[in-house]
């Protein structure tokens, strides 16, 4: 079975370099300098003509994956315009204050994303159990979870991403993400048996207006995903199998 190479991405540059450097299916974002916020719909509907899957990340706003009835009504019209726009699935993840899931919340959500793919983003890193979050992730049917093995980066948590894969048996898929580069990645698949990763894949680039940053108009730092770090990671994946 190949091994399948997710880039996430927030812009239409950046979408067409992961698909032109060999990814095999794109997370969609806005705001990656975040953790990834819900992209536009202007974005969705350009990704829709991926030659690829594109799953768009459903998250409001920036901070803690804990979410009120307000969030909550913006993530459904949000759900609304991934269907509209034909995007194959979406991202989704939410917590109560304690860390565990917010199982009721994820349920009405996934229950509005009838028909679109589903992946369970890194709010499953902040839970206190992962072995109990894993068979709730199983349960409320999401195809994979996105995961660094509740670690900040994927390399430190390989052996929980190892224990999680071996308890998923097949039921649902251990996708690691988080600091994954062409130089870990092959040591991170073949410690934890994973069929699917997650990066980025970017480089940084200065920016051309140093005013903007100055101003707030742009970001100190920023990054953008590299056609040649997408080629670069699927070599590496491909050494693997």
């Amino acid at each position: 079975m190949t091994i399948l190479l997710e880039v996430c991405v927030d812009s239409a540059a950046s979408l067409a370099a992961a698909i032109e450097g060999g990814a095999g299916r794109i997370e969609l974002c806005s705001a990656l300098e975040l953790g990834g916020l819900t992209p536009l719909p202007s974005l969705m509907r350009i990704a829709a003509r991926a030659p690829i899957p594109v799953y768009a990340m459903i998250r409001p706003h920036a901070g803690p994956f804990i979410f009120d009835s307000v969030d909550e009504e913006a993530m459904m019209l949000d759900i609304e315009a991934v269907r509209a726009a034909g995007l194959a699935g979406v991202v989704i993840g939410a917590n109560r204050p304690d860390g565990t899931l917010d199982l009721p919340l994820l349920h009405r959500l996934k229950a509005h994303a009838a028909g679109l793919g589903s992946t369970l983003h890194r709010a499953f890193d902040l839970v206190p159990d992962a072995d109990q979050a894993l068979e709730q992730a199983i349960e409320l049917g999401c195809e994979r979870i996105l995961t660094s093995g509740c670690a900040v980066k994927a390399a430190d948590g390989i052996d929980t991403l190892k224990r999680l894969s071996e308890k998923a048996a097949g039921r649902i898929s251990i996708m690691p993400g988080s600091g994954i580069r062409p130089a870990n990645v092959g040591e991170i698949l073949r410690a934890t048996g994973a069929r699917d990763v997650h990066g980025s894949c970017s480089s940084p680039v200065e920016s051309a207006h140093p005013r903007a940053v100055a101003f707030g108009f742009e970001a100190k730092s920023a990054n953008k995903t590299d056609v040649e770090v997408v080629r670069e990671m699927r070599k590496a994946i491909e050494a693997v199998g």
